[in-house]
């Protein structure tokens, strides 16, 4: 696809996906999530015929003007929407499908553990909302919402909602799969955990004592 029909598409993926959008004009002088994918598709280029230098220079130099670092290696679909963008990160070895939209501070990153494909892949109109990070190499099913904040670290399935930290699953296909009630009641308490474990010795303590009273009086 040539740059002037992948502009066409963004300005159409910004006008659906952006209320506050008014006109072709100002999406292509104004929006940097346009600006840095236009340009990532250049990087991404000479990224893939091996020109050295220049792929991470475009990316760093997109990153220093709209706050959007897209490593020049990343895969991205048609359509992609990055909404306000600033913050917004993707690493090397990430995919992203179609029609997918991101909000500032997304995170679409790695663990420091992996070598290879270390990054996530996204399917198909992928909602990732702002400040959520995903992390690794983990897949995320097509029409997938991630809410604001969330961490995910495992995979996710098509069609789920997905809140949290660690990211946990609580819709699919729309219907609610765990209350926010079960969610507060089964939080980890440390404390109570170090007080039952106090208590477990305790109780062992004074069985051996006993003991010893008993052994005694024999």
């Amino acid at each position: 696809m040539g740059l002037i029909a992948e502009l066409k598409e963004l300005v159409k993926a910004a006008k659906e996906k952006d209320p506050a959008a008014v006109s072709a004009f100002e999406i292509i002088l104004t929006y940097s999530g346009v600006h840095a994918i236009i340009n990532h598709r250049i990087s991404h280029w000479l990224f893939n015929h091996k020109i050295p230098f220049f792929p991470r220079f475009i990316s760093q130099c997109v990153k220093f003007i709209t706050g959007i670092e897209i490593h020049p290696g990343a895969q991205i679909g048609k359509r992609l929407f990055i909404d306000h963008g600033m913050g917004v990160v993707i690493g090397e070895t990430t995919i992203i499908g179609d029609d997918c939209l991101l909000y500032q501070g997304v995170t679409l990153g790695g663990t420091g553990k992996e070598r290879g494909k270390r990054h996530p892949t996204l399917g198909n109109n992928v909602v990732v909302s702002a400040g959520a990070k995903v992390l690794g190499s983990i897949a995320i099913g097509n029409n997938v919402i991630i809410g604001a904040g969330a961490v995910v670290i495992d995979p996710v399935p098509d069609n789920c909602t997905v809140v949290g930290v660690p990211g946990r699953i609580v819709r699919i296909k729309g219907e609610k799969v765990l209350s926010d009630e079960f969610h507060r009641m089964n939080l980890p308490d440390p404390v109570n955990d170090l007080l039952t474990d106090l208590k477990s010795r305790i109780d062992i303590l004074e069985d051996e004592v006993r003991n010893m009273k008993t052994d005694k009086e024999c």
